[in-house]
């Protein structure tokens, strides 16, 4: 993402709250589909176990919790009702559409149409899909070289006009070195580095100016060191290019954004809280805190 003109240093928001049904409001639905038993009605049943009726965004918004801890719910519920782009298939229950139509959402104007959600899973399938397309290429390559030397050796007398194709073939082949003739014949290797380096190509690509992001686990395949490079992005990202984020994560980096508004989704009633206060963050603190003289000695 490059700047295209002066930016206003005031963050952006197009989405300031979301609301979910309560208590109340899932048992009237449970009512109205009478005696019909099913095995799951999510997303139903997942959020008034944990008083979570509104969520109050700011302009980066940060969902913690342990696994199960409704997140992810959280994340595909929003990009859902919102209509947000995304890629990755997710678990859209019978109950998905029955759930949308009784929360709301409070937006400023319209979310721009390139918003979206992105999920760990998309970032997987992207380093995937270059690696494949990699391994396809290598497999070519192996081919021309295979060609390159059979056509280049090749016993051959021209007949006729038939043999014109063949002629040009091996007079190429003669006149260029294998590997001028591989180059000439084929793309290079789409860029491939590390899972950490492929990973933040996507954030930075896919991430555009001016509009709302939902990402789920960005940290995953990101080292420490590439864990701060998204933060950076990130932070600037609200800061300078008009983009809100909503973000579930487990990372000290990302947790420990500036002026981030973080939601503890492991406490009943789900509550802002410090993300010094965590308990996930006091555990690493603790941790280096009993090894300090490791660091120091």
């Amino acid at each position: 993402m490059a700047p295209t003109a002066e930016r206003s240093r005031s963050a952006m928001q197009y989405l300031t709250q979301f609301f979910f049904p309560d208590e109340d409001v899932e048992w009237h639905f449970f009512i109205s589909i009478k005696k019909r038993t099913y095995t799951s009605y999510y997303p139903f049943q997942v959020l008034p176990d944990k008083g979570l009726t509104q969520l109050d965004l700011a302009p980066i918004t940060i969902l913690n919790g342990g696994n199960g801890s409704g997140k992810t719910t959280v994340l595909n519920i929003m990009a859902e009702k919102l209509g947000l782009q995304r890629e990755a298939p997710f678990n859209r229950s019978n109950f998905f559409k029955d759930y949308l139509d009784r929360t709301d959402a409070t937006t400023v104007g319209t979310v721009p149409k390139k918003s979206a959600i992105i999920t760990s899973d998309d970032v997987f399938d992207y380093m995937l899909t270059i690696r494949q397309a990699n391994t396809g290429l290598d497999n070519q390559r192996t081919k021309l070289e295979d060609a390159y030397l059979t056509t280049k050796h090749a016993r051959f007398q021209f007949s006729g006009p038939e043999d014109y194709d063949q002629l040009k073939r091996i007079l190429e082949t003669r006149s260029k070195t294998q590997s001028r003739y591989i180059r000439d014949h084929m793309m290079r290797n789409l860029p491939e580095g590390s899972n950490g380096e492929s990973a933040m190509a996507y954030f930075t690509d896919r991430i555009k100016e001016n509009a709302l992001y939902l990402l789920d686990e960005p940290e995953n395949s990101l080292s420490p060191e590439k864990q701060q490079e998204l933060v950076k992005f990130i932070g600037d990202s609200a800061r300078f290019f008009g983009c809100q984020f909503i973000i579930a994560t487990h990372s000290p980096f990302l947790l420990a954004l500036p002026e981030a508004k973080v939601y503890d989704m492991d406490t009943t009633p789900v509550a802002v809280r410090k993300w010094t206060e965590l308990p996930e963050v006091r555990a690493y603190y603790d941790f280096f805190a009993a090894h300090r003289g490791d660091f120091e000695s």
